[in-house]
C-alpha cells in the first residue's frame, strides 16, 4: 500500500515516462496483462491508456491490471493511469520511507 507521499514522488516520476500501455477495441487480453507485467518487471512505473474505442474505462482497466500483476494503481486522469510494482531482485526507485504516526 502506497502512502500519499508515495504517490505524490511516483507522479512526479512518471511525467517523463513515455505511455506504454494501449488498450483499445481488442479490450483487455491475456496479451495486455503479460505485456504489463513484463515492463513493471522492467521499469516498476508505466503508463498506460485506454483508447476511446474500449468498452471499459480508465478506472476499470487499471484495477484490473493491478490485480492480475501484483502492482499498485498510482493515479486514473482522464485516458491515462499509472501503475507501479516494486522489483524485489534489482529495485529502480527508491521510495520515500513511510513516517509513522504518533499515538498521543
Amino acid at each position: 500500500m502506497l502512502t500519499s507521499k508515495q504517490r505524490a514522488f511516483l507522479r512526479s516520476l512518471a511525467t517523463n515516462e513515455d505511455t506504454i500501455l494501449m488498450l483499445g477495441k481488442g479490450g483487455m487480453s491475456e496479451q495486455i496483462i503479460k505485456q504489463a507485467d513484463d515492463a513493471l518487471t522492467a521499469r516498476e512505473l508505466i503508463k498506460g491508456k485506454v483508447l476511446e474505442t474500449s468498452d471499459i474505462t480508465p478506472r476499470e482497466a487499471a484495477e484490473h491490471i493491478a490485480a492480475e500483476t501484483g502492482s499498485d494503481v498510482v493515479q486514473v486522469i482522464g485516458s491515462k493511469f499509472i501503475l507501479f510494482r516494486r522489483n524485489i531482485k534489482e529495485p529502480k526507485i527508491e521510495l520515500p520511507s513511510a513516517k509513522r504516526k504518533r499515538k498521543y
